[in-house]
């Protein structure tokens, strides 16, 4: 049940999304630049996937597919820098929610929440993209990747030798966000998809108070 959540919390605390620019660019790059400078906060929808690297064996053997260990969807809201709800609703209830400050992490079938400081930890982690500042220069290497079915890529290479992400790729179509790709060092790949896109969405002064659940343990780690 951890699988989804286990992935993306890896993207935000170790150092996983893009949404959508406004008009269409001329690469991947300038589009990513376009939304990191114009969308401040936003509303949307996600699918993640989760694929696991071939074993040495199956590797060897031609043809051999990667294989999707794990579907996940949900929705996220979120303020750059670092505040965010990013909230897994099926196939199980988790949550993911950042103040700016402490990072809360709920796990609703054990009614159980673990808070940790947020920190740094988004500098040269793929969730810089999304929830960080617009220093995207400073912590990744950015590469236009071509065009695959009608998507405009890029590729983010961390600059940082520490994190468990090799590459990020981020596909757009039209100005709007298509995918992202997570590549770790071991091989595995987390696939994220987005729709229903709002960017700048009004949103509440205490959009991002975390409010402890009612009974809930709560572990500071």
């Amino acid at each position: 049940m951890q699988y989804g959540l286990k992935s993306f919390y890896r993207a935000v605390v170790l150092g996983a999304s893009m949404l959508m620019a406004s008009h269409a660019f001329a690469s991947g790059t300038e589009q990513l630049k376009a939304f990191v400078a114009q969308v401040h906060s936003a509303h949307g929808m996600f699918v993640q996937r989760e694929v696991k690297a071939p074993s040495k064996a199956a590797s060897a053997t031609p043809g051999a597919m990667p294989q999707v260990t794990g579907v996940s969807s949900g929705t996220f809201t979120f303020a750059r820098p670092g505040k965010f709800i990013w909230s897994y609703e099926k196939p199980y209830a988790q949550l993911l929610q950042a103040d700016g400050d402490k990072l809360y992490v709920y796990d609703k079938d054990l009614n159980q929440v673990t808070v940790r400081t947020l920190g740094n930890a988004l500098g040269a982690s793929p969730a810089a993209i999304l929830f960080g500042s617009n220093d995207l220069d400073k912590n990744f290497t950015l590469r236009d990747a071509g065009v695959k079915d009608g998507i405009d890529w890029l590729e983010l290479t961390p600059k940082a030798q520490d994190t468990q992400f090799q590459q990020v790729g981020i596909g757009f179509r039209d100005g709007n966000l298509e995918a992202m790709e997570l590549h770790d060092v071991f091989g595995n790949v987390t696939l994220l998809t987005f729709s229903n896109i709002q960017k700048n969405p009004p949103l509440k002064s205490d959009a991002f108070k975390f409010v402890v659940p009612k009974g809930a343990d709560v572990i500071n780690g």
